[in-house]
């Protein structure tokens, strides 16, 4: 991705704030805290450093932490810029600042669509050359030498026989003048990036110090759970509270606009509180289909032969029809089911009521929507969000509507003046929607007499993520580009090819699944060519290779990676696929096993270019991570509403995630690159899926074309 800013506004995130506002420290200190550190003595060359008298260096991390790494992996930018010694550095979350600590990617500060190291890459490493040259002018300064005579090595300056560490030379770098454009290193000069650091906050996440929302108790805090509505576009007609309100424990009963609100003084009084309501909810303009005749529906719409509430026509060459009329057609029709998210820790968040100002404790992926979510609520400006730890996200966090915040400052304020912790059970979240919208692919292909590649036609219907959201200006009228990301700009070369999309309607609730539209679109796109190539008797490695042509160096080089570490045997059944999401480029070969029937992934190779590879460690976690939950999604993961439209799943037990014991070894290469890194935290997904379906339909002959592969049933 490539991000660019103006001069002056890459200058307003190295601006110096010597008058930041101070937090209270966090009680863990082993490698990151949740809040700023605090103390007058402490060093703020500017809004992403502070240097303390101890000598630790904390960096401010405008992005949320929720496994991903980039706590660590822009800690690490600071850390090779300032020649400091790992040991010495923390991070911190940064205040929910949009001034300061914007995605230079969104124009808002959040977390998303794998920009965390793209959109800071260069802002950090300045971040610390600038703090560097101010420590170098303050030694030459104390030494009586010039700059150019100080070196540092380990956070220690020299020159000659005299040195000073950073902490010692705080006070006196503290009146030197910033550079406005200070001088990074040169990637020939890197010690640290490059290198498996360990992470800063595995520590205190493994010895229980690592803070959460769940963790966060306020004086007087009430608890609070909401009765949603069991079917999607439903609201609250009316409630009988009586057997509620005579629950030990609970405090209050009301209705919000989200439904009703249980406030109790535990979570298990206001479970029992809530199971305890009388709720009659008015169905007029809520989801009543059911999947089955969702998908028929959306068919018909992929097959342009249905009527859709909009058609968009993305791009269009050459003659289609024509090509598709003159060659050997292979049409196919691929189906994916609404997703969850299901993130280890579910939502939940504390919302502090006063006098005209709330304080938040929440982990929260969009702090900008977030927190004016809840001065709109609220009807107050003075809110302050503090952005906690998460555990997990995949896109459950980051809300185009901010519902979740919305939701809690709708509960403080019908409880008033105090605190009160909103939470999410698994239930709730399952059946809560915020979906990977169902989707249906069209495909049809040509091949010529030739055995080329002739004709490429792809419909596509789902509902939009964008649109309808606070989000949809920056569609500028067009289509929401989230459903066919990753179908658009088609690599494979073709001299005929028409992309279509269809807007589908429906209150269910869709959001950002880990790699979006890439989740379905590698899926189609890859198992379709797969069989293409199977169809013109082309090998499917070859095939794509020449396919690429000379204009996607980067595609090929890691399908050729990949290619070069499978071990392949004739014992069972291999599949590829490469696709670049979030200008990310990942190459898999999957080995897949027939188990009784169903497929068992017994090895994947993955081959991954995400430009410089800041923390080589935390890549491959990344790629392993995302072919997990990938994984896990293709082959039993789906949504499905019953006809009526209440969600049939409600916990792991219908909606399963993989588990160690079904996890296949995985061997990741990381292309070198010299070109600026992207990000990793979703383009190991996309590939996994269509790499197990081609080897199963290889060795099978049975083409994959609806999800999940091994459906689950439910009581």
């Amino acid at each position: 991705m490539n991000i660019q800013t103006s001069r002056r506004g890459f200058l307003t995130g190295l601006i110096v704030a010597v008058a930041l506002p101070r937090l209270a420290r966090a009680e863990g200190r082993a490698g990151y805290f949740n809040e700023l550190p605090a103390g007058d003595s402490e060093w703020a060359p500017n809004a992403f450093i502070r240097v303390a008298p101890d000598n630790t260096v904390t960096v401010l991390i405008k992005h949320i932490e929720f496994g991903q790494g980039p706590y660590t992996g822009l800690t690490t930018l600071v850390a090779e810029e300032m020649d400091a010694d790992w040991g010495q550095m923390r991070a911190a979350a940064a205040p929910a600042d949009a001034e300061k600590y914007a995605n230079l990617a969104f124009g808002m500060q959040g977390t998303g669509g794998s920009t965390a190291m793209a959109n800071s890459f260069m802002q950090m490493r300045k971040a610390g050359a600038a703090a560097r040259a101010m420590l170098v002018a303050a030694a030459a300064q104390k030494f009586g030498v010039s700059p150019d005579q100080i070196t540092i090595e380990k956070g220690v300056l020299r020159a000659g026989d005299q040195s000073a560490s950073f902490g010692e030379l705080a006070e006196a770098a503290a009146s030197q003048t910033a550079p406005e454009d200070p001088p990074v290193k040169d990637p020939a000069d890197f010690r640290l990036i490059g290198t498996d650091l360990p992470k800063v906050d595995t520590k205190a996440k493994t010895d229980g110090q690592a803070q959460f929302s769940l963790d966060v108790y306020r004086d007087g805090m009430l608890t609070a759970v909401v009765a949603h509505p069991p079917k999607f576009g439903a609201t609250v007609a009316g409630f009988d509270d009586s057997a509620a309100t005579q629950v030990a424990g609970v405090r209050k009963v009301v209705q919000i606009p989200q439904g009703v609100a249980v406030l109790a003084d535990n979570t298990f009084a206001a479970l029992k509180g809530r199971a305890a309501l009388k709720v009659d909810w008015d169905d007029s303009a809520a989801e009543t289909r059911s999947s089955e005749q969702m998908v028929q529906e959306w068919t018909a719409a992929a097959q342009a032969t249905g009527n859709s509430t909009k058609d968009w026509e993305i791009e269009a060459s050459g003659d289609v029809d024509q090509a598709l009329a003159d060659g050997d057609v292979l049409e196919a029709t691929y189906v994916f089911p609404y997703l969850a998210h299901t993130p280890m820790e579910p939502l939940d968040g504390v919302l502090e009521l006063r006098e005209g100002e709330a304080e938040v404790w929440m982990g929260s992926q969009m702090q900008t929507g977030d927190a004016a979510a809840v001065s709109q609520v609220l009807g107050i400006d003075n809110v302050r969000l503090h952005t906690m730890l998460a555990g997990g996200s995949f896109g459950r966090r980051a809300q185009q509507d901010s519902h979740f915040a919305a939701e809690l400052a709708a509960v403080a304020k019908a409880n008033g003046p105090g605190a009160v912790k909103l939470m999410w059970t698994r239930e709730d979240d399952i059946k809560g929607g915020y979906y990977r919208p169902l989707t249906v692919h069209n495909m049809k292909g040509a091949i010529g007499a030739d055995g080329k590649l002739t004709a490429w036609d792809h419909g596509i219907a789902s509902q939009p993520i964008f649109i309808g959201t606070p989000f949809e200006p920056m569609l500028q009228g067009g289509p929401d580009f989230s459903a066919f990301e990753g179908a658009s700009e088609l690599r494979y070369a073709t001299p005929n090819h028409r992309l279509r999309w269809s807007q589908m309607d429906s209150p269910v609730s869709t959001l950002w699944w880990r790699s979006v539209g890439h989740s379905h679109t590698g899926f189609a796109v890859e198992c379709f060519i797969d069989e293409l190539l199977e169809k013109a008797g082309q090998d499917p490695i070859e095939g794509r290779l020449a396919l690429l042509g000379d204009d996607h160096p980067r595609e090929k080089a890691v399908l050729q990676r990949a290619a070069e570490m499978a071990q392949m045997s004739g014992d069972y059944g291999y599949g590829v696929a490469v696709v670049k999401s979030f200008d990310t480029y990942v190459a898999q070969i999957a080995e897949v096993e027939d188990r009784g029937g169903v497929p068992h992934v017994r090895r994947v190779w993955c081959a991954v270019d995400c430009g410089i590879a800041v923390n080589p460690n935390v890549i491959r976690a990344q790629m392993e991570g995302g072919i997990g939950y990938g994984l896990s999604a293709v082959l039993y993961s789906e949504i499905t509403l019953e006809e009526g439209g209440l969600i049939r799943q409600a916990n792991w037990d219908g909606y399963p995630i993989m588990r160690i014991p079904q996890m296949p070894a995985v061997e990741v290469a990381i292309i070198p690159s010299a070109e600026p890194p992207t990000g990793v935290g979703e383009p190991g997904t996309p590939p996994i899926g269509p790499a197990v379906a081609n080897a199963w339909r290889r060795m099978t002959g049975t083409a994959l074309r609806r999800l999940p592969i091994i459906p689950v049933p439910v009581a």
